[in-house]
């Protein structure tokens, strides 16, 4: 059997699970994301659990990508991007410490990666206010309940995903059209 020793995972959170998953599928070199739970002390969380706010979990994405078609840096920006990283525990309407903006990384050099990104990000001002996203070690993923994989493309004419995912999506596709896969 080959192995594919380009291929790499990232764990994100940048609020609301469903509104990061279909960004990054679209993403040239990324060949999987699933929706899930992060960064909390209780073993495998539920979605109830995760929204009482008390696991201590972020709703998360987990990126596999391959490192010879897109780079974690690049991955970062488009993530730094498309969420607030400025609002400690929020995003937009959704309140709790499992919207927070969060990278959990694999390997040392995943660290390295997102603490340069942060820093280059910063010196550029493009947020307002400092950048409050956490870098921290991942202990465990745990995948999310299967209604919540493909959320967006299960059910594109709910009114959350018509209101506030959709145009999200459009504005990424807009953004970063280099970055999709042909």
């Amino acid at each position: 059997m080959e192995t594919n020793d380009s291929l790499e995972i990232v764990t994100l959170g940048g609020g609301c699970f469903w509104c990061l998953q279909p960004l990054f599928q679209e993403m040239r070199g990324v060949s999987k994301v699933e929706v899930g739970y992060a960064g909390g002390r209780v073993k495998n969380p539920t979605y109830k659990q995760v929204c009482t706010d008390t696991t201590g979990h972020a709703e998360v994405v987990q990126v596999t990508f391959d490192s010879k078609e897109i780079s974690l840096a690049d991955i970062l920006k488009v993530f730094f991007s498309v969420h607030d990283p400025t609002t400690l525990n929020r995003q937009g309407n959704d309140d709790g410490t499992q919207y927070r903006s969060v990278i959990l990384f694999h390997t040392p050099e995943q660290e390295a990666t997102a603490e340069s990104v942060m820093r280059e990000i910063e010196a550029a001002k493009l947020w307002d206010a400092p950048i409050v996203t956490e870098v921290t070690p991942l202990s465990a993923f745990y995948r999310g309940e299967e209604y919540h994989q493909d959320y967006f493309t299960k059910n594109p004419w709910a009114g959350y995903c018509r209101a506030i995912i959709a145009p999200k999506v459009a504005k990424f596709r807009k953004e970063f059209a280099a970055k999709l896969r042909k």
